[in-house]
């Protein structure tokens, strides 16, 4: 869906959930302004039992002029557009929620629309954008409002507003994995003194008694060096506030904590050590029944409990303390890590392989910028660093992947193609410089290049969840999971290697 499709209709409601947090308001009001910008007759509301009570929100709605209204009743929202009584609104836009979900009160309209980035609940109506993958409602907005062509950043309390939604609901952005959430962060020009006092009045007393309580009962589980802690229901940002103490314990290395919300669990991770990305310990942790990412220390994540319930879980504290456990006991009992400095590959039971020839891409980093330069490839399998140098090639793979190589190592297995480019993926590559943070779009600069066909490897499948410390990157591991490949390259086994099993099918034929 598009926005400039609202704009059919003149009297129309913008709506987010009950009890609504920064995220909901900030995508009403940016949906809000959208529809006022064009001459609409349009209202932002939520329903429920409460108003908006916490102090950092009536900052925000009243700091940044967000006019939001608390409803309760049809004809209260008919009065608002100035409808004679019995008159429905023409068109309703949920954002940040759905009807079908239990947390956003039911009015009727002749149209609705729905704006969200929760997971489908039930059917959804024809006008709707509903990404899933998104960390924010308020990103998916911002990229909305980027396709209509609109620059957030001409209206500094707009931007500060969108920056806000992300920062919360992304338990203060240790939980972004998409490139557009990174995008909108980095782009967005904010107010940060606004920003500021909204995190210095963010936590309530009682969200500070429900912290202090859940410290109390902590489980620390010595064999690892990790703890799991429990909490009230409470905002994310104060899991993210439990996790950061509980990594300054002494001994405790890597934690999670979560608190049990009716419709689902909120997790927050962390980690002080190389052996475990905070990311991938989420993304395991809520693997099948929801969703988890972030950074290499802190991330985060949330748990359907209409999953849980689907693979016959109780949805009670004490059984849900048993999934943590068998969760985190899970990942860390069930690996093998490899650090490949110290390590000597038995190649017996291996096959060999050899890499087919395949169409790839490839941009000459000084084409892009200077020498000595460092940046970010943004990309969506996440950010990749350089530095540029003489002979740094990027090498842009099947999938839309990229990676930096020598000069030296590109010429060893690519060849230089001269058919035109053409990009594979669909969120397109982008380079950011650290000195000013300019961004540079990566296409322009690729040429098309093929893999010789002539490297070969000895492989085999994984049975065991495997992490490798390459000799190139000792301090990152690359992840391998039963049922990928890990392979080394003939004539230096040191080269250790994990590929993805859909990737490496690709990629090699067995000789």
């Amino acid at each position: 869906m598009k926005l400039s499709q609202l704009l059919e209709f003149d009297n129309i409601i913008v709506q987010c959930h009950n009890n609504p947090d920064a995220d909901a308001l900030a995508s009403g009001y940016a949906v809000l302004r959208y529809l006022k910008s064009f001459g609409k007759n349009a209202k932002f509301v939520y329903g429920g039992n409460f108003e908006v009570a916490k102090s950092n929100l009536k900052l925000m709605i009243g700091d940044l002029g967000i006019d939001v209204y608390h409803v309760r009743t049809q004809e209260e929202l008919a009065s608002l557009l100035g409808l004679s009584e019995g008159a429905l609104p023409e068109l309703l836009v949920t954002v940040d929620g759905q009807y079908s979900e239990g947390n956003i009160q039911h009015f009727e309209a002749k149209e609705v629309a729905i704006i969200d980035h929760h997971q489908v609940e039930g059917p959804l109506p024809v006008l709707s954008e509903v990404r899933s993958y998104q960390a924010s409602c308020a990103t998916v907005v911002w990229d909305m409002l980027r396709a209509e062509g609109l620059d957030v950043n001409h209206d500094i309390k707009l931007a500060t507003a969108l920056y806000y939604g992300l920062l919360t609901d992304s338990n203060n952005f240790s939980e972004l994995h998409h490139p557009v959430d990174m995008d909108m962060r980095d782009e967005l020009k904010i107010s940060s003194s606004i920003i500021t006092k909204f995190k210095n009045s963010n936590i309530s007393q009682e969200e500070l008694r429900i912290a202090g309580i859940a410290l109390l009962g902590s489980e620390y589980y010595r064999d690892n060096h990790y703890a799991i802690v429990k909490t009230d229901p409470c905002d994310p940002n104060v899991l993210g506030i439990i996790s950061d103490m509980l990594l300054e314990v002494e001994d405790v290395e890597c934690c999670l904590v979560y608190s049990i919300h009716e419709s689902g669990i909120k997790i927050s991770v962390r980690s002080c050590v190389k052996e475990v990305k905070a990311d991938e310990l989420a993304q395991f942790i809520c693997e099948g029944v929801g969703n988890g990412g972030g950074h290499l220390i802190k991330a985060g994540g949330s748990i359907q409990r209409k999953l849980l319930e689907i693979q016959e879980l109780d949805y009670n504290p004490p059984c849900i303390q048993q999934f943590f456990r068998s969760r985190m006991q899970d990942y860390f009992y069930n690996n093998d890590i490899i650090y490949a400095g110290d390590y000597n590959v038995d190649i017996t039971g291996m096959k060999r392989y050899v890499r087919k020839s395949l169409k790839a891409g490839y941009v000459v980093a000084t084409d892009v910028l200077p020498v000595g330069t460092k940046a970010v490839i943004r990309t969506i399998q996440g950010d990749v660093k350089i530095h540029v140098q003489e002979d740094t090639i990027i090498v842009i793979g099947i999938r839309g992947e990229v990676s930096a190589i020598s000069r030296s190592l590109f010429d060893k297995y690519f060849k230089v193609d001269s058919s035109e480019y053409v990009y594979p993926g669909d969120y397109i590559p982008t380079i950011r410089r650290d000195i000013d943070g300019r961004t540079i779009e990566i296409l322009p600069f690729a040429h098309s290049c093929v893999t010789s066909g002539n490297s070969m490897m000895f492989a085999k499948e994984l049975n065991n969840r495997t992490k490798v410390f390459t000799k190139h990157d000792p301090e990152h591991y690359l992840l391998g999971k039963p049922g990928d490949y890990i392979g080394v390259l003939e004539g230096d086994t040191s080269e250790i290697l994990i590929f993805e099993r859909e990737l490496f099918e690709k990629i090699f034929d067995m000789v």
